[in-house]
């Protein structure tokens, strides 16, 4: 899509004055306690299937302290297509955001009212993380949403996905990472989810981590009418590299994967993964928060299935 990288180039090119404004105020907005501020969101992501999405977004926030801890509500605009197929939709929904910015531990939670093609959803997306011990690190996640596909947007299909994660360090450069969910959808379908991550950090200093990644789920219902990418049994083991970097307050990221994965423990392809991600200093008048990503799987349609993402966030505190 032409314009995705017209997104991208535009948001790229107004960081240098972005990162000059809000370091020159980040130490001020420190001093403030909290106030209103505005912003506006874009998310817009492809595949390969044709299936196209766009969303919209202002924002206003009543009480913003600052990026890790805010008050607000979010109006969003959404557009779906796929050939001659088309979609509308509207959220409305409610922000809230407390989490300590150095050890990552706190909630954040967004509640709202979704309507598309005359059905209606309550949705959620909030998580929640604790720290036990120095060492480990426990976080809880919900989220229900639409099952983003022209058949299950048509047929109203929605997911509800519960989950829990825990970290634990071993030693200074070695971190483990374990997940365990449900996902249970409203067409009587339910599927169980693990995951574990092996992170390997060689230096302190670099912001270098090597990852080994290993995810698997299990369907009930194999048969869901090609609604949405099913198989009964799906497995996929990664290798990824992460860079993540802080210069001036804003925090860059990269990660880059290579795998391969098994669709019902018989046909094996091979995946791919990178994401990017920009954020500008937490505490500052403005926020500026940027990500985009690629990957490469199998779906339903074949197993070249490729999926591209793009999001910018501009937030401005009065």
């Amino acid at each position: 899509m032409t314009r995705k990288p017209a997104y991208a180039a535009a948001a790229i090119s107004g960081l240098m004055v972005l990162s000059a404004s809000c370091h020159a105020q980040e130490e001020a907005a420190e001093k403030k306690t909290s106030g209103m501020a505005f912003g506006t969101e874009a998310l817009l992501t492809s595949d390969s299937d044709n299936f196209e999405s766009r969303r919209v977004s202002v924002e206003f926030f009543p009480a913003f302290e600052n990026a890790d801890r805010y008050l607000g509500f979010r109006l969003g605009d959404y557009k779906y297509q796929q050939d001659s197929w088309r979609r509308a939709g509207k959220k409305v929904s409610f922000l809230a955001r407390s989490i300590e910015t150095r050890t990552a531990n706190g909630g954040q939670m967004e509640a709202g009212v979704f309507e598309q093609g005359g059905h209606t959803l309550l949705t959620l997306d909030g998580s929640y993380r604790i720290a036990p011990t120095k060492s480990t690190a426990v976080e809880f996640l919900l989220t229900r949403d639409w099952v983003e596909t022209p058949k299950s947007l048509d047929r109203g299909i929605d997911f509800s996905f519960l989950g829990v994660a825990v970290d634990q360090g071993l030693g200074s450069h070695v971190t483990l990472v374990g997940l365990l969910a449900q996902q249970y959808f409203s067409d009587g379908n339910r599927r169980d989810h693990g995951r574990i991550r092996f992170i390997y950090q060689p230096s302190l200093d670099l912001g270098l981590t090597l990852q080994a990644r290993y995810r698997t789920y299990r369907s009930t219902h194999e048969d869901v009418d090609r609604a949405y990418f099913n198989p009964k049994s799906y497995s996929e083991s990664m290798l990824a590299v992460s860079w993540r970097q802080r210069f001036q307050g804003w925090t860059a990221a990269v990660t880059a994967g290579l795998g391969n994965e098994k669709i019902n423990h018989d046909l094996s392809q091979p995946t791919r993964l990178l994401d990017v991600s920009l954020q500008s200093p937490v505490r500052g008048s403005q926020v500026f928060r940027f990500n985009a990503g690629y990957s490469r799987s199998t779906t339903f349609s074949g197993p070249s299935y490729q999926y591209r993402y793009i999001r910018g966030e501009w937030i401005i505190l009065f």
